[in-house]
C-alpha cells in the first residue's frame, strides 16, 4: 500500500463525486456539471492532502480527459483539452520563477540580504522586523513560493535571532522577542505576496481568471496597483503587531553583532552571488521595460533562468530536483484548465447570476459597501481552506462575477479579491503551507495566532479598501 495515499478520503471523494454526477440540476448544461464535479473533487483532494499535490492534479487531468472524450469531437481533442492548461504562459512564468528562487537559496544571496538589513536596522526589535520585511520584499519579485521565501530564508534568521536573545520556544521567554518576530514575518510575507504577480503562486491564476471578465493586468500593471496600499500595510502592520504581541525586549544592540558574525561566517560575497545579483536585477529591468522591446514576462524569466544555468549558478540537477515547481506545473495546470472550461461552458456566469439574483436587494446599496461585504465573505471563507490557491480556483471567478452583476467596477473588485487571496494566508496556522513551519517553531499559541491573524487581516482589509480605492482612482483604473 502506497503510504502517500489516504485511501479512505480518496474513496469518499470518488463515491460522493460519482453520486453527484447523476443528480445534475436541469438548468445546468451536462458538460458544465461534470466539469464542476471533477473540479471540486480535485480541490477537495488538494485540501485533504489525499495524495501528493502533483498527483492529485494529474488524476484530475486524467479523469477530465476520460469523461470528456464522449462529448468531444475526438479522443485526441479530449486529451488536448485536458492538457490545455500546460499551454498557459502564466503557469510557466511561475514555474520558472521557482527555479530562479532556488538560486537565492543555493548561493546564500537571500540570506546575505536579510543579514545586511539586520545589520543596518537591527538596533531595536521593531527595526529587526523592518529589516526582515525589506529582505522579504527584495526577494519577492522572483520567489513565487511564500514557503520558500519566508520558511526557507527569513524564518531561520528570525529563529536564530530570537534564541540569541534567550527567547526560547515553548517557554515563557518566547514573549521576549520570538513571538513578535515569528508573527511579523508571516503577516509581512502575505503583504509582499500582493505586490508582484511572481511573488505568490496564486497570483497568475488570479490574472488568468480576471481576464475572463475583461480585466487585463500585466506584471507592471499589477505592481502599480499593489504598491499604494501594500506599502502602507508594510509600514503599519509591524507597528500593530508590536502592540498586539508586546515584545519584552525593545532594544537589540546585540543584533548588529549577530548579523556581523553570520556575515563573517559566510565570508566575502562569492562569484555565484554576484551573478545571482546581476541576473536578478536584469530580470527586474526586463519585467518593467521588456514590453517596449517585444519581450514577454515569461520570456524574461526564461532568459534569467538560462543565464543562471549557463554560468553554473544552477545545474540541471538543481532544476530537476525542484519538486515544488514541477508539482505546481501539474496541479496548477489542472485547476486552470478546469476553471477555464467552467467559464467557457457557462457555469461561472450561471452561478454568478443565481447568487446575484438572490442578492438583488443589495443593488440599492452603494457599491463600495457591497465590495466590503463580498470581500469579507470571500476572506473569512478561508477558515475552511488549507490552500490559498485552492480557494482562488474555487471561488474567485464566482465572487468576481457576482460583484460585477451587483454594480461593482470590475478592476477594483478583481484587485481587492486578488490581494485578499494572499492577505488571508495568516488567518490560521493551517491556511498556508508556510503556517506549519512558523507555528511548529513553538513561539505562538493557537489562540495568539488566530487572534492576531484576525486583527491584522481586518486592518489590511481596511487599508486596501480605503487606500486601495483612492490609489486605483488616482492611477485611472476605474
Amino acid at each position: 500500500m502506497n503510504k502517500q495515499i489516504k485511501v479512505l478520503p480518496l474513496l469518499s471523494i470518488f463515491v460522493i463525486g460519482a453520486i453527484a454526477w447523476f443528480i445534475r440540476p436541469q438548468s445546468i448544461d451536462v458538460n458544465s456539471w461534470h466539469t464542476l464535479i471533477i473540479f471540486l473533487a480535485t480541490i477537495v483532494g488538494i485540501v485533504l492532502n489525499v495524495m501528493p499535490i502533483g498527483a492529485v492534479g494529474l488524476l484530475g487531468i486524467t479523469v477530465f480527459a476520460i469523461t470528456s472524450a464522449a462529448g468531444a469531437t475526438s479522443s485526441k481533442q479530449a486529451i488536448m483539452d485536458a492538457l490545455s492548461g500546460l499551454d498557459s504562459y502564466l503557469i510557466w512564468l511561475i514555474v520558472v520563477a521557482f527555479f530562479i528562487a532556488k538560486g537565492f537559496i543555493k548561493t546564500g544571496f537571500g540570506k546575505r540580504i536579510a543579514l545586511i538589513m539586520i545589520k543596518f536596522l537591527g538596533k531595536r526589535t521593531l527595526g529587526l522586523v523592518y529589516g526582515l520585511s525589506i529582505a522579504d520584499l527584495i526577494l519577492a519579485p522572483a520567489t513565487p513560493s511564500n514557503t520558500a521565501r519566508c520558511g526557507g530564508v527569513i524564518y531561520p534568521i528570525a529563529n536564530s535571532l530570537s534564541q540569541s536573545f534567550n527567547s526560547l520556544p515553548n517557554d515563557s521567554s518566547r514573549k521576549k522577542m520570538g513571538t513578535f518576530l515569528i508573527a511579523c514575518i508571516g503577516n509581512v510575507n502575505d503583504i509582499t505576496a500582493t505586490m508582484f504577480i511572481t511573488a505568490y503562486a496564486a497570483n497568475p491564476l488570479i490574472v488568468k481568471l480576471a481576464e475572463g471578465f475583461g480585466v487585463q493586468l500585466s506584471w507592471v500593471g499589477w505592481f502599480m496597483a499593489a504598491i499604494g496600499p501594500a506599502l502602507i500595510s508594510l509600514i503599519i502592520v509591524p507597528i500593530a503587531l508590536y502592540f498586539i504581541m508586546k515584545p519584552e525586549i525593545k532594544h537589540t544592540p546585540e543584533a548588529k553583532e549577530f548579523a556581523k558574525r553570520e556575515l563573517e561566517k559566510m565570508g566575502p560575497i562569492s562569484k555565484d552571488e554576484i551573478i545571482m545579483c546581476f541576473t536578478f536585477l536584469g530580470i527586474l529591468i526586463l519585467w518593467i521595460f521588456g514590453k517596449q522591446f517585444g519581450l514577454h514576462s515569461t520570456t524574461t524569466a526564461l532568459i534569467g533562468l538560462s543565464a543562471l544555468i549557463i554560468t553554473g549558478v544552477l545545474t540541471w540537477d538543481d532544476i530537476k530536483s525542484e519538486k515544488a515547481a514541477w508539482d505546481t506545473l501539474i496541479w496548477f495546470s489542472a485547476l486552470l484548465m478546469m476553471a477555464t472550461f467552467l467559464n467557457k461552458l457557462g457555469f461561472t456566469q450561471w452561478f454568478g447570476n443565481e447568487i446575484g439574483t438572490q442578492l438583488q436587494f443589495m443593488t440599492s446599496i452603494h457599491w463600495i459597501a457591497i465590495l466590503f461585504v463580498l470581500t469579507a465573505i470571500y476572506t473569512y471563507t478561508h477558515y475552511f481552506f488549507a490552500s490559498g490557491t485552492a480557494q482562488v480556483a474555487a471561488l474567485y471567478s464566482v465572487f468576481l462575477g457576482v460583484g460585477i452583476k451587483l454594480g461593482i467596477p470590475a478592476y477594483p473588485l478583481a484587485l481587492l479579491l486578488g490581494f485578499s487571496s494572499s492577505l488571508y494566508c495568516s488567518l490560521t496556522q493551517y491556511s498556508h503551507a508556510r503556517g506549519p513551519i512558523l507555528f511548529g517553531s513553538g513561539y505562538i499559541t493557537t489562540k495568539e495566532w488566530w487572534s492576531a491573524g484576525f486583527k491584522i487581516n481586518l486592518l489590511n482589509q481596511i487599508i486596501f479598501l480605503t487606500v486601495g480605492l483612492l490609489w486605483w482612482k488616482m492611477i485611472g483604473l476605474y
